[in-house]
């Protein structure tokens, strides 16, 4: 970062501080690291996976791992819209890139917006919201954040033919392992976003000293960690990689042998997979190397030779962002903050690596909805406990080798959802807690359609530390938690065109409404319509159905079998009567 950018942030971080308060009655409040990673999918060590992350299995090891968080949609501008309102993708009415939900849907507050209502500095460093006309141009500044957010320079240039070929030649490609000091600025957009995230945290620990005679802070006098001298923050921090393209620092691949990679042992589509259910990977067909293979048009699939070159390429991207994952706990850390800081990690939807011949994410099966969710909370989640003292524990079981491998950390096998962060971190931190939202929410400025899974991190203390102090948690027993997760995706049609993945909302005549439960993942297709936002569920378009336990992969629908005909009846009725009729039951 140049000198005269670091000089003019922290004058504008002096400025916010002061107004803030002087404005503000703040008590003992903890921070809140909110880390949002984009396209990954759980494959991390810690989830029993092939992607080597130790700064993030480090983290895991003292946190809470979530094995069954899922996203309500899997693509970026409608997931991150949902966790960030608190609210499901038909009530904040985006399925695409094309509106901003306080002129379309409702002026609804958002999370890091109601962090800042309540006393915090609240910041946003790189992909965070989704840029553009999805959070209003801005990224719903001055709404949600107390400072102008920060976008990385170097992202101008992620489509630059900046990526060598064996000849020597540059291009545009999904592979695209770099020397950064050849890269533009020298550069790459996430280690800018660790710069300027660590920057932060760096001149909030500098502003909470007091200064001395020559108006220099005086690092003897205060600790940062004292509440009296600064606002407790709420600093989000967007990282870009696994995302396409897979533009990493190269010695990140040399991780990865090409002979010990394992492509996806389902790598055909199935005779049974809706035509509807496939999604073409239109986006990864447009870059350089793929378009040369001269793939047919929507069914032609990349060759297998070439699955396990790509699938190096991103897991190289995720231990690069595990690695720039590290040096901000680190920083985190050595300014004092993370004794009072609560760290979440998450991505935005899974993605797949050519499991059903698929790759990206636009779908919705299990690989694109399913995401690492790991939540650290000073004094509650440091030491190993057992999990879920006041809930039945699920008996869903996982695979080898999409399961956990937390093994000093805390493991939640219930299901969770990403609509659940605004609620959980608000009863986290000691705010108020948005209120379940009623049916039709579109005037309710401050509800959630997620449910605080708070209840699922309590220790056999019942307390968490907030600053000095000891807060009690609200001990509820539950006699069933979530008992469903719910995600939907839209189409154009029930056969692939080039607006099959990423349609615009003008042409969505379909929408996937998928469900997951202890036991089945179900979807119906069903007609809709994009000018009221309503499905008719009397016109199915196809169904799936897959058996958790024996079909994990999802290779095998049974929707159409007349042995399951009574199950899919009954899943047909859950589906259909929604969200609100799986959220938990207190005894």
């Amino acid at each position: 970062m140049h000198e005269e950018g670091i000089m003019k942030y922290i004058v504008a971080i002096l400025c916010v501080l002061l107004n803030i308060s002087s404005n503000s009655a703040l008590s003992e409040k903890p921070n809140v690291l909110f880390i949002v990673i984009d396209d990954l999918r759980a494959s991390l060590e810690s989830y029993g996976g092939p992607i080597i992350s130790p700064y993030i299995t480090e983290l895991a090891s003292r946190s809470a791992l979530f094995s069954n968080a899922k996203v309500q949609q899997s693509v970026c501008a409608p997931s991150r819209v949902s966790f960030l309102t608190g609210r499901r993708p038909d009530t904040t009415r985006l399925y695409d890139f094309g509106s901003y939900w306080r002129t379309h849907a409702g002026n609804y507050t958002t999370l890091p917006q109601h962090f800042k209502d309540n006393g915090y500095f609240t910041a946003s460093v790189g992909k965070v919201f989704h840029p553009g006309i999805p959070s209003g141009g801005n990224d719903d500044y001055p709404y949600s954040w107390s400072i102008q957010p920060y976008h990385p320079s170097t992202q101008h240039y992620q489509g630059a033919k900046v990526c060598p070929n064996l000849d020597g030649t540059l291009h545009d490609n999904v592979m695209c392992p770099v020397n950064v000091s050849a890269m533009p600025l020298q550069s790459l957009p996430d280690m800018q976003s660790l710069e300027y995230s660590s920057s932060i945290l760096k001149n909030l620990s500098a502003a909470s000293h007091s200064t001395n005679a020559h108006g220099r802070p005086d690092k003897t006098s205060r600790s940062p960690r004292d509440p009296d001298m600064q606002p407790p923050f709420f600093l989000a921090v967007g990282f870009h990689k696994p995302h396409i393209p897979w533009k990493y620092p190269e010695e990140f691949k040399s991780l990865y042998p090409i002979e010990s990679i394992s492509i996806a042992s389902n790598p055909s589509r199935s005779p049974t997979q809706p035509a509807v259910a496939y999604e073409d990977y239109s986006t990864l067909r447009q870059r350089d190397d793929i378009n040369a293979l001269n793939m047919s048009f929507p069914n032609g699939t990349i060759p297998l030779q070439f699955h396990a070159p790509m699938r190096q390429s991103y897991y190289a991207a995720a231990t690069y962002t595990d690695f720039l994952v590290g040096k901000l706990l680190q920083t985190l850390n050595e300014t004092g903050f993370s004794n009072n800081t609560i760290v979440i990690l998450f991505g935005d939807h899974g993605w797949q690596l050519g499991e059903h011949a698929e790759w990206c994410k636009y779908s919705n099966y299990e690989l694109a909805t399913r995401v690492p969710l790991i939540v650290h909370v000073p004094g509650l989640t440091d030491k190993p406990k057992s999990s879920l003292p006041n809930v039945h524990q699920s008996a869903l079981k996982m695979k080898d080798n999409v399961g956990t491998n937390a093994d000093s950390g805390m493991v939640v096998t219930e299901f969770v959802e990403l609509v659940d962060l605004f609620p959980t971190l608000s009863d986290l931190a000691g705010i108020e807690v948005p209120p379940t939202c009623p049916p039709d929410p579109f005037n309710v400025t401050l509800c959630s359609e997620g449910y605080s899974f708070a209840p699922l991190l309590e220790a056999n203390s019942n307390a968490i530390l907030v600053g000095n102090a000891t807060k009690k948690l609200t001990s509820t027993r539950y006699s069933r938690w979530k008992n469903a997760t719910y995600s939907q995706y839209p189409r154009p049609g029930v056969t692939p065109t080039r607006e099959t993945d990423l349609p615009s909302l003008k042409v969505i005549t379909v929408m996937g409404y998928s469900m997951r439960t202890k036991d089945h993942h179900y979807t119906e297709w069903i007609g809709f319509n994009h000018t009221t936002f309503t499905g008719n569920w009397t016109d199915v378009k196809a169904r799936e159905l897959y058996f958790n336990d024996k079909d994990y992969d999802q290779n095998h629908n049974v929707a159409d079998d007349p042995k399951f005909k009574d199950i899919v009846q009954e899943l047909s009725v859950q589906l259909k009567m929604g969200w609100r009729q799986s959220l938990p039951v207190p005894a």
